[in-house]
């Protein structure tokens, strides 16, 4: 019963709250919401970039064919990460190898380029959203904060109607100014976490794709000048 009278008690307050008080709640509880949505996005999109990652360097040292890897690869349209850094990568290295008279330092400059493209891209992917998390998390409590003063504000600038001040005469102004500051610690503390936890995963990821492509690239550098020693 008496969480029932809290939870009544708090909704009053926020709708009892004066306009600009209820507009940075609104701002609030609409960048929690948004925040969430991008925190279970990140989360299933880093952690099904890890998969694919595991899975595609197991069957890239496993001793398969390059060549049938990348049309194992190129035959579908829902590669991402690492098999991309791959696709691109192979892609350019057999174009420009294929060329009449192609240097060697050549072909290895552009396909290391075209990876370094990738890896960009995939970079992009990994932290997007972000930003907008980590703005979130130190903007948020300045909001709420905002809010807080400006209700208090309010409660005084009453006050000066009231010729007997009392606790209960003040309460009711600072208590629905304060639930302002609590909504945005309640936008900033999930917001924060996930930004440090998904920044940090991104970091770990983006440091195992560069760590492929340089293998990728000392494979691929054996094979150009394999070739060249042999004709």
């Amino acid at each position: 019963m008496s969480e029932a009278e809290n939870t009544l008690s708090i909704w009053s307050l926020i709708a009892e709250a004066s306009f600009v008080v209820q507009l940075v709640m609104l701002i609030l509880f609409l960048a929690s919401m948004v925040s969430w949505v991008m925190i279970f996005q990140r989360g299933m999109y880093q952690r099904k970039a890890h998969n694919a990652f595991l899975a595609f360097e197991k069957q890239f040292w496993s001793g398969i064919d390059l060549n049938q890897l990348f049309r194992q690869s190129n035959g579908r349209n829902d590669t991402d990460g690492v098999e991309n850094i791959f696709r691109a990568g192979f892609k350019e290295f057999t174009r420009l190898r294929q060329q009449t008279g192609a240097d060697p330092d050549a072909v290895m400059e552009g396909s290391q380029r075209a990876m370094r493209v990738a890896l960009a891209r995939e970079e992009e992917k990994l932290e997007a959203g972000l930003p907008f998390l980590a703005s979130v998390a130190s903007v948020s409590p300045y909001i709420g904060l905002f809010g807080t003063v400006w209700g208090i504000m309010n409660s005084f600038r009453g006050l000066a109607n009231v010729h007997q001040t009392t606790l209960a005469t003040v309460a009711p102004g600072i208590s629905e100014a304060l639930v302002a500051t609590a909504i945005g610690l309640f936008a900033a503390i999930p917001a924060v976490l996930a930004y440090n936890r998904y920044s940090t995963r991104a970091e770990a990821l983006m440091g195992n794709y560069q760590t492929f492509a340089e293998e990728f690239s000392a494979i691929l550098h054996r094979q150009v000048h394999s070739k060249q020693v042999s004709s």
